[in-house]
């Protein structure tokens, strides 16, 4: 089913990259690894001081938003990155992360190969983890077994076979109609983004494309979109998450909200329904498709262990992306969370700084001289502001001091907490979402390719620095907006500045800004062509 744009996201990431000299690159794909090293030789002529440099190894587990996005913009001559000399790839697993002697394990990713014999290590002096995640099945029986999933190219190519499939079994003269209703009854599990667009343009491919060569199926065909919430697109403005309800209801699409799935078997699904006193309800189905959210790759729960994170979802960063406990190791993307530094935690720190004279109280004029460095190192401050209308942090101390005039506002550390008190509850995880992940391995490569000028010139919010920790400015996520197609060619938008927009004009803008931020102009070239094919000639239907 090459033509749905949901499956698009995970093709072709690791072409025309520049080529890495003295650079060692691992990278995931399809649950195997890339491995990437190449020897730059010494250039004729160059002094001998200049071959005696110590090149840096940097390491890159992910061929991801994330881990395209760093490669893409790492550019310093310190890590010799070259666009001459050639890089010898091997594919290959990455089974495992010595964090304390640097090493990473690694096995040749096929069948054959899988003895142990032909293992190998790659040593590092920076590790890039930035390996997504895999489907979370939260332990259902039968989901591994029996459904479908949406991480891999491989799990396209296998959707779109068992569709095909499934038509051309039901369009056999040896099954019953009560057979064929089971074979074309499409059930996708999870109603996020993912399994909205999914079950929308599986709707398009059956209804303008399918239906055309095996007209005899068409009224056998149903589509069931499973969501254990409340509505469907919880994250989006409640006018899409509408908008969307109405459309799958007029386009067929069955949407059971409240549903749980508590297990699959091979030709039926069990779900228990929410206040419907536990009942379990069986759904007969021909294909399964889970979307449920994310869960922790094997080799990352194993890392996770190694430096005591066991009991959480993802690995836990600072606001530089520096894994919690681990001074030369990154996390970017859907396998990491950034673990933001609370305001109550260091609330007597912040008032110790910023009360210059040691007067035991802060004025305005004191305060107004560390703004800047807590909305920069604590940016749940600046958006407590927002929600709240306010101008400045100024504002703040006035409504805990009441009618007194803003000059002569003078706080203790009691009065100082108080103000503050309610800002920590605007802290919130970034989102799971390719935006996220490629904002972030731009955010790391920049700071790599700084590292020596941050040495000498820190950056970063200067009254508020640890040692060895803020050589550059925290990253901050800035949220662009979110799309949601929707099929027929209509999408809904959601863009900051709560602007809101549904239909075919924003089904445009989605084409637009989809396009723009693939990895290069050969991989815009071939989706712009697909699609153009996808409007003269239709789907591609055959079973090749």
């Amino acid at each position: 089913m090459n033509s749905l744009s949901l499956f698009k996201r995970a093709s072709r990431c690791f072409n025309d990259y520049p080529s890495l000299a003295k650079l060692v690159v691992v990278c995931t794909i399809s649950g195997g690894c890339y491995v990437a090293y190449a020897d730059a030789n010494g250039t004729g002529g160059a002094p001998p001081v200049l071959e005696e440099i110590k090149k840096k190894k940097v390491v890159v587990l992910g061929t991801g938003w994330a881990g395209t996005s760093f490669l893409k913009k790492l550019n310093n001559p310190s890590y010799d990155v070259q666009k001459s000399i050639d890089i010898r790839y091997w594919e290959a697993e990455c089974f495992k992360i010595e964090a304390e002697n640097k090493k990473v394990h690694c096995r040749p990713n096929s069948e054959s190969s899988k003895n142990g014999k032909e293992e190998f290590v790659v040593d590092y002096d920076y590790l890039i983890i930035a390996m997504g995640a895999r489907p979370n099945t939260f332990n259902t029986p039968g989901v591994v077994e029996n459904c479908n999933f949406l991480k891999e190219v491989e799990d396209a190519q296998q959707i779109r076979q068992s569709v095909i499939n499934s038509f051309e079994k039901a369009s056999l003269p040896t099954f019953s109609d009560e057979e064929r209703k089971r074979i074309l009854h499409f059930v996708v599990v999870g109603g996020g983004p993912t399994g909205v667009e999914f079950a929308a343009e599986l709707h398009d491919f059956v209804n303008e494309d399918l239906v055309k060569l095996y007209p005899a199926a068409k009224d056998f065909v149903k589509i069931t979109l499973l969501e254990a919430s409340d509505h469907i697109l919880n994250m989006f403005d409640k006018r899409i998450t509408g908008f969307a309800e109405e459309k799958f209801q007029r386009d067929g699409i069955d949407v059971k909200l409240g549903s749980m799935v508590v297990k699959v078997s091979d030709k039926e699904i069990s779900t228990k329904v929410r206040g419907n006193d536990g009942e379990i309800t069986t759904i007969p189905y021909g294909m399964v498709v889970w979307s449920t959210g994310n869960g922790t790759h094997p080799v990352i729960k194993d890392f996770m262990q190694q430096i005591g994170q066991s009991n959480r979802r993802a690995l836990a960063t600072d606001e530089w992306l520096r894994v919690e406990g681990c001074s030369t190791i990154y996390a970017l993307g859907d396998c990491a969370t950034v673990n933001q530094r609370k305001v109550m935690e260091d609330i007597a720190a912040i008032f110790k700084k910023a009360d210059k004279d040691n007067s035991g109280t802060l004025t305005v004029k004191e305060f107004r001289e560390v703004i800047k460095d807590i909305c920069e190192r604590y940016p749940q401050v600046e958006l407590y502001l927002k929600n709240k209308k306010m101008r400045d942090l100024v504002d703040l101390l006035k409504m805990t001091k009441g009618d007194v005039a803003k000059e002569a506002i003078e706080l203790n550390i009691e009065e100082f907490k108080k103000a503050l008190s309610e800002v920590d509850s605007q802290m919130k995880n970034l989102p799971a979402t390719a935006q996220v992940a490629a904002q972030q391995g731009t955010y790391l490569a920049n700071c790599f390719n700084r590292m020596e000028e941050a040495e000498k010139n820190p950056e970063g919010p200067i009254r508020f620095r640890e040692e060895g920790r803020h050589r550059f400015h925290p990253f901050r996520y800035k949220h662009l907006g979110q799309f949601a197609p929707l099929g027929g060619e209509q999408t809904a938008a959601q863009l900051p500045g709560d602007w809101v927009s549904i239909g075919q004009s924003s089904q445009w803008l989605w084409y637009s800004v989809y396009a723009s931020k693939l990895v290069s102009w050969r991989t815009r070239v071939l989706v712009i062509s697909d699609w153009t094919r996808r409007f003269v000639f239709g789907r591609d239907s055959s079973g090749i």
